[in-house]
Parts: C-alpha cells; sequence; structure tokens
C-alpha cells in the first residue's frame, strides 16, 4: 500500500510539477513584462487575479473535494454507478445555478469586491481602475473552477488523478501564450491578454476534465436543482470545510488588502507565493489529493489500523521533500529571485525583441526577503494538506474549521500590528506563524483521538530527514554567496548557476539521506518514477523494526 501511494503521488505529483513549472515560466514572463515596484498594471493584475486564483485552490485542490469525494466514494462504493452519477448531477445543477448568480453579482458590483480585496487602491484611481477590468474579464473563470472541481474530484474518487492533475497545464499555456503575444505592447494591454487567458484556460480546462469523466462513465445531465439529503449532507460537510481547507487563501487576500498600502508589496508577495507554491503543489497538494480517497476508504472498510498507516507513510514522504525545499529557500532567496526574475526572465524576453526585464534588484530583495519568510513556513503549509486529509475522509470538516477560525484570527491580528511597523514582510510572518500554530492544534487533535500515532520508522526517519537537509543548505548558501566568481570563470549566467546549483544539492541531498538512513533506495525509486512494484517495507532501520502497513492487493494505484 504504501508503493501504491508512491505510485499515485508521483503521477500527481509529476503532473502538478509540469503545471507549476509552466506557471512558474508564465510568472517569469508578466513579471518581465509588466515589472513590480514601478508599474500600477502589476499590482493591479496580481491583486484580481488573486479571486480567482483563491477558488482555483480552493475548488480544484482542497475544500470542495474534501467534502465531495467521500460522499460520491460512499455513494459509488454501497449504491453503485448510478447513485453516484445521479448524486454528481444534483450537485452540479446546484453549483450551476449559484456560480451563474454570484458572477452576476461581482460583475456588477466589481468595485466593491476589488476595495474589499485591495482597499489601498483608492487612493490611486489608475490602478483601482485597472483592477476592476482585469476582475471582470477574470471572474467567470470560477464558475469553470467550481465545475472543474467536481469532475476533478470524480476522477480523484475513482483513482484517475492524471486528467485532474494535468488539467492546470492548460490554463498556464493559455497564458503564456497571450503575454507574448502582447509582449511589446504597452503594459495594460499585455495584462488585459493574460486576464483574457485567465479566461480562456478556465473554459478549456473544463472541457478537458468533462471528457476524462465521461469516458469513465460519467457524462453528467443538467438537471433542475433539488434539495436531496445528500445534497444537504454535502452543504453540512462543505461549509466549514471552505473555512478549514480554505484558511490559507483567506489569510491571502487579509495579506493583499493589507499590501495594497504598499508600492509594489502585491507583486513582491505574488513572486515569492508562485515561487513557494512549487514544492508546495507538488507534495502537499498531491499527497492531499492521493491520500484522502485512501483514508477515506480503509475508514469505511473499518480498518483504522491502515488509516493510521497510510497518514505515517504521508508524513513521512511530505518531510522528505519538504524540509530540503524549505532548506534551499532560506539558504538562497535573493539570489534564486535575481536568477529566475531578472536574468532568466530578460534572456526569455529577448526573443520577442524586449532588451531586459523589467524586475529590477529592488524588488529582488523584496521579493526574496519574502520567500525565506515562507521557506520556514513551507513544512507547516504541506503538513496541513496531510493532516487535513484524516479529518476530511473521516467526514469530520467542523474541526479544521475551527481550527482555521483560530489561524485566521492570528494572521491577521499580526499582520494588522505589525504592518505598521516592519511594512510588507509583516504579511508572511503573520501567515507562516498562524500556520505552525495551525497544524499543532490539527496534530493534538488527531492525537488525541488515536489518528495521529507515529511509528517507529517515522520517528527514526525524521531526525535524519533533518539533518541531510540542513548540510545540503549550508552547501547551497555557500555556492550563492560565491556566485560572482562561479558565473564570472565558469557558468557566465545567474539561470545556469541556478541549475547547477539545484541539481547539486538535490544530489548531495538524496546521497545523504540514503547513507543517513532517512530513506530507501527503493522508496526513492517509487517516488521519482512511480514505477513502485512488491510488498510493503519489512525491512529495519536505524532505531528499530519499522512498521509497515499491511499489504493491501485490492488498493488502487
Amino acid at each position: 500500500m504504501a508503493r501504491g501511494i508512491l505510485k499515485s503521488m508521483a503521477t500527481v505529483s509529476g503532473l502538478i510539477l509540469v503545471s507549476r513549472v509552466l506557471g512558474f515560466f508564465r510568472q517569469v514572463l508578466i513579471t518581465g513584462v509588466i515589472g513590480a515596484s514601478g508599474s500600477p498594471v502589476a499590482d493591479a493584475f496580481w491583486a484580481a487575479f488573486r479571486l480567482p486564483n483563491m477558488f482555483r485552490r480552493l475548488f480544484a485542490e482542497g475544500a470542495f473535494q474534501a467534502a465531495f469525494i467521500p460522499l460520491f466514494q460512499g455513494h459509488h462504493v454501497k449504491d453503485g454507478h448510478d447513485a453516484a452519477k445521479r448524486f454528481a448531477e444534483d450537485v452540479m445543477a446546484w453549483l450551476v445555478v449559484i456560480l451563474t448568480g454570484l458572477t452576476a453579482i461581482v460583475m456588477l458590483a466589481t468595485p466593491a469586491f476589488v476595495y474589499l480585496l485591495a482597499s489601498g487602491f483608492a487612493e490611486e484611481p489608475e490602478k483601482f481602475d485597472l483592477a476592476v477590468v482585469y476582475t471582470r474579464i477574470m471572474f467567470p473563470y470560477l464558475a469553470c473552477m467550481s465545475l472543474v472541481g467536481m469532475f476533478g474530484g470524480i476522477l480523484n474518487a475513482l483513482h484517475r488523478f492524471a486528467a485532474a492533475a494535468a488539467a492546470p497545464v492548460v490554463l498556464n499555456i493559455t497564458m503564456i501564450t497571450a503575454v507574448l503575444l502582447f509582449a511589446n505592447a504597452d503594459t495594460t494591454m499585455t495584462g488585459e491578454a493574460a486576464a483574457w487567458g485567465v479566461f480562456a484556460g478556465g473554459v478549456l480546462q473544463l472541457g478537458v476534465l468533462a471528457l476524462g469523466a465521461r469516458q469513465l462513465g460519467f457524462s453528467l445531465r443538467l438537471r433542475l436543482p433539488k434539495v436531496t439529503p445528500h445534497v444537504k449532507r454535502l452543504l453540512i460537510l462543505g461549509t466549514p470545510g471552505f473555512i478549514g481547507a480554505g484558511a490559507l487563501q483567506i489569510n491571502t487576500i487579509i495579506g493583499t488588502n493589507i499590501a495594497s498600502r504598499e508600492q509594489g508589496a502585491i507583486s513582491w508577495l505574488m513572486n515569492a507565493d508562485q515561487l513557494y507554491q512549487l514544492p508546495l503543489a507538488a507534495i502537499g497538494i498531491a499527497l492531499g489529493i492521493v491520500l484522502m480517497p485512501s483514508i477515506s476508504r480503509a475508514v469505511k472498510e473499518g480498518n483504522e489500523e491502515k488509516a493510521r498507516n497510510t497518514m505515517n507513510r504521508g508524513l513521512e514522504l511530505g518531510l522528505l521533500f519538504a524540509v530540503p525545499s524549505a532548506a534551499a529557500l532560506i539558504a538562497m532567496p535573493v539570489f534564486l529571485c535575481q536568477a529566475l526574475f531578472q536574468d532568466f526572465a530578460g534572456d526569455a524576453l529577448s526573443v520577442v525583441g524586449r532588451s531586459e526585464s523589467a524586475f529590477n534588484d529592488r524588488d529582488s530583495a523584496a521579493t526574496g526577503l519574502a520567500l525565506m519568510v515562507y521557506g520556514f513556513g513551507l513544512p507547516a503549509f504541506i503538513l496541513h494538506k496531510i493532516l487535513a486529509s484524516a479529518f476530511f475522509a473521516r467526514e469530520d470538516t467542523k474541526s479544521p474549521m475551527k481550527t482555521a477560525l483560530v489561524a485566521i484570527a492570528i494572521n491577521a491580528t499580526l499582520s494588522i500590528s505589525l504592518f505598521p511597523v516592519i511594512g510588507f514582510i509583516a504579511i508572511p510572518i503573520a501567515t507562516i506563524t498562524a500556520s505552525w500554530i495551525e497544524i499543532s492544534i490539527l496534530s493534538w487533535r488527531l492525537h488525541r483521538r488515536g489518528i495521529l500515532r507515529p511509528d517507529q520508522r517515522l520517528a527514526s526517519r525524521t531526525p535524519r530527514i533533518i539533518l541531510a537537509a540542513a548540510a545540503m543548505g549550508y552547501l547551497v548558501w555557500t555556492m550563492q554567496a560565491n556566485a560572482p566568481w562561479l558565473i564570472e570563470h565558469i557558468f557566465l549566467r545567474q539561470w545556469i548557476l541556478l541549475i547547477a546549483i539545484a541539481g547539486l544539492g538535490v544530489g548531495v541531498y538524496f546521497s545523504l539521506i540514503l547513507l543517513l538512513g532517512g530513506a530507501r533506495l527503493a522508496d526513492l525509486k517509487s517516488a521519482l518514477s512511480g514505477a513502485g512494484k512488491g510488498g510493503p517495507d519489512k525491512g529495519r532501520e536505524g532505531g528499530g523494526k519499522a512498521i509497515a502497513p499491511p499489504d493491501d492487493k485490492s488498493e488502487k494505484d
């Protein structure tokens, strides 16, 4: 079963990683064209993009699926294909009605929503008006993402993870195309083109997942909405689930509003967000997507031991990749931003006739500072995805909701109180503080219920993972500190040196992991190739016998 999780995670992680790499390339292109601190277009565009991006993360990656998947899976396992299909059609009927109404309201009252999102723009009419235009173009993307979340939930519940994980690639391709076509136009027009790329990407994503569900026999018909007992159950689960799974997104909106009072701050935070979201998506979101159906099925089968073991292996994998990712972000944040948003962006944009990136040294320093702070919170963000899956798989959405409310209050209090003192950096500091407190509370609640019981294998491997990541981080820091000499004599370009540092860091980290016993070679091969076969880990390691999950031949990948 552990290898089944690895294989499924590898599939999802690989596709999400492709999407995030394309998303990063999209970010580099847009940032290189419209800049950050020197452009009203940059802050306006990224503020407007916050709303559809937030709903994408909630519907396609989190809260909606957390409520929908266990119920859909229950219908499919207990009542059969037709009952599950009818449930999905009932849900879709309500989604269409609600989202059509919400989209109409937002389109008519866009200025009010922009003020709610970025009240600081009210003092700069040009920036405020641009944000209104961009929001109106992009907001219908929400309707698409809600339905994408439902079709993706159907596919994930049936253990068909590839299509849902690959869908975001479409969005990034449409945005990249739009930006390249208008790279030499006025920056206002470039921003508008990128906004239309978001809208088109949402429509295309919906088409891809609807086709994937249809191939599995779930060609859904549009029905008149009815308040069935199953829809009521989804609403009961979904309402607190949105708050629980969406705490980070709500905190992001709070941070955006506060950051709108400092020129360039929204762009700096958005760029830092894009960089730390790369490992978060490839690790945390992938594990959350794969773990919840596995834990949910084990719980419904009455096999709590299997559910606990699945959780332990998920935590182990999360730490294996989260800790070194955090170490790298902390060790070279400013160099990372310079290499990507200035050096690489300038080279990439030269293809379309741009002489250099509009992102400057001040932007790199500010973005790097935010990125370093987010690096300290990255393990918490990833562990939250894993811990929350244990609650959602048991149809408990109230516990994460209560914890999320505490986190939101802490985040808002710290952001508001610290911003006048230390500026925009207060926002990531508040975010990571709230996140660490949130996962501490979630862990305590799971432990108290007997759900979270770290086994000897997890306890033995965790300190070895931390030691290997610390050594790798020191190596990365040393190399970036000597970047001027290395660029002048060997690598010529910052982004080429960055690739070399990343490659060496990965090699050193995994070599140390194997030497220290933080993982087995078979585990790494399974995680990286998705081709793991055979039974569970029954070997010994370091501190004693590893406790492995039972071999479940029926578990689907």
